[in-house]
């Protein structure tokens, strides 16, 4: 398909960024400030999902690997679907029926499961979009689903009162499909290029035409569904995309004061400087807490983001640990889910998002709308820092709590969590007499869920807490610490000894 209308397009992009309050600039991009109502989220859904659901297998860079030779993909793929010169990837987009996609349904499942923003994918790397980008014919209103399924997830998310986001991996469509340059395949057509896209080597940098389409492609995302979040995919620190991501976050911001919305653009590694945009961890952590909001994108799976068949899946213990670990340090937790080729969420992916959102009914006051206290936590169970770190399993002990803190007009508040506790006698040590830590009076410790007031001593070795008995210690608690700050001393004011009439 031409595209003849580039150059009006960028005059479009242009005349919303003259328009302020952003400029295109590093220094004016630093006056971003991440919106309230994704610092108090704290948690939200990811969704993988595209025409990878179809042959399910091993991994959602299928599309990528199946033209590899010698790779497993490519092996399953002339062993299950045929020769790729007859059967490419282009062949699995009319596959992709969701003859069982049910957005409202979908969206109740996600807030069952306590999730606050949800994050389709608009576009992932095989550049098959989701939604309805007037710039290729290879999109999911023509193709597959013949349905517009990100408008229809969006639309239900506010018809539930949940926050819409959008991921764009568009940026990695320059060199998805280069492992089938040196094959025998439907790479070869040019009838097909505008969905293979350059299929360039890694190492070269993408040319304007790539990078201009890039950018009026992210402006349809933004202009047409309205989202309040917009997260990018790894490659797009490469030193070519640098002009068009200021052009990108002014854009994004401008329209987002037009609309008079707080949003929240994400990115990876330093492709954006800090302060300008929200700092996005790929399946891993913080070693401490951080001095800026930021986000730990993971997913229920350690083996894949999108559906296949034999996924590896966590533990909702492991989830929850990601959960409450990353929120005591600063950040939201952004949790993948990948829908089948119908359209259903494997079973599966549902049981584990209801055991979350059952854990946080019960403990959700110490998550939503919290603060870093002091220290993060207590306990031998720590995160390790950076991307790429859950293939080891991370789970929080018994010994292992985490704190976050909430400070009203009158009253603050200290929790305590727990993902699973020893027994029904606590000690939470870092709340000892003896730390220093915690210097206001300790009024009340009352059980999340319940609201009971605990039983409770703090001696110089730590603060004691008993637990009811009806509470199951390997499901976890929260507790909630009320706080009086001591009373401040009576002013007096002295003159050479004397006290002032």
């Amino acid at each position: 398909m031409a595209i003849t209308d580039t150059a009006d397009e960028l005059a479009r992009i242009d005349e919303v960024i003259r328009r302020g309050p952003f400029d295109d600039t590093w220094e004016s991009l630093r006056g971003f400030e991440p919106p309230e109502w994704f610092t108090q989220a704290k948690f939200g859904i990811f969704v993988h999902w595209g025409a990878y659901a179809v042959p399910a297998h091993r991994t959602e860079w299928y599309a990528r690997l199946m033209y590899r030779e010698g790779s497993a993909e490519h092996a399953h793929h002339r062993e299950t679907w045929g020769e790729l010169t007859e059967f490419g990837y282009k062949d699995f987009l009319p596959k992709l029926d969701f003859a069982n996609f049910d957005a409202d349904a979908m969206v109740a499942t996600f807030r069952r499961a306590g999730a606050r923003f949800v994050v389709p994918v608009a576009e992932h790397h095989d550049g098959f979009t989701m939604y309805d980008e007037p710039r290729t014919r290879w999109k999911a209103p023509l193709i597959g689903p013949k349905r517009d399924p990100f408008g229809e997830l969006a639309d239900a998310c506010r018809n539930q009162s949940l926050v819409v986001g959008a991921s764009s991996h568009r940026a990695e469509n320059w060199f998805f499909y280069n492992s089938g340059r040196g094959t025998a395949s439907d790479l070869q057509d040019p009838r097909w290029s505008d969905l293979y896209g350059p299929a360039a080597r890694q190492e070269v940098h993408p040319d304007p035409e790539f990078l201009e389409d890039w950018l009026i492609r992210t402006t349809h995302i933004i202009d047409q569904y309205r989202p309040q979040l917009l997260w990018f995919d790894w490659w797009i620190e490469s030193p070519g995309f640098e002009p068009y991501l200021r052009k990108i976050a002014a854009y994004y911001y401008n329209r987002a004061a037009e609309w008079g919305r707080g949003v929240v653009l994400h990115y990876k590694y330093d492709a954006f400087p800090a302060g300008t945009a929200v700092f996005d961890v790929e399946r891993g952590g913080s070693s401490g807490i951080r001095s800026r909001p930021w986000q730990n994108d993971t997913s229920v799976s350690r083996n894949a983001w999108g559906y296949i068949d034999g996924h590896d899946y966590k533990q909702p213990r492991e989830l929850l640990s990601d959960l409450v670990d990353v929120v005591s340090k600063n950040g939201c937790l952004l949790l993948n889910v990948g829908p089948k080729a119908d359209g259903t969420l494997p079973e599966e992916e549902v049981r584990l998002l209801e055991q979350v959102g059952a854990w946080l009914a019960r403990n959700g006051e110490g998550i939503y709308g919290t603060s870093p206290w002091t220290v993060y936590g207590e306990g031998p169970g720590s995160s390790l820092s950076g991307s790429f770190t859950d293939g080891t399993p991370f789970e929080l002990g018994t010994e292992d709590l985490r704190f976050t803190y909430r400070t009203n007009t009158d009253v603050d508040y200290l929790y305590v969590l727990s993902v699973q506790a020893a027994g029904h006698d606590v000690a939470v040590r870092t709340l000892s007499a003896d730390t220093k830590l915690l210097e206001d009076h300790i009024e009340t410790v009352q059980l999340l869920g319940t609201m009971e007031h605990l039983e409770h001593t703090r001696d110089r070795d730590a603060l004691r807490v008993r637990l009811p008995q009806h509470v199951d210690p390997g499901d976890g608690f929260g507790l909630r610490i009320t706080l009086t700050k001591p009373p401040r001393p009576q002013r007096r004011d002295y003159l050479h000894n004397a006290t002032t009439p």
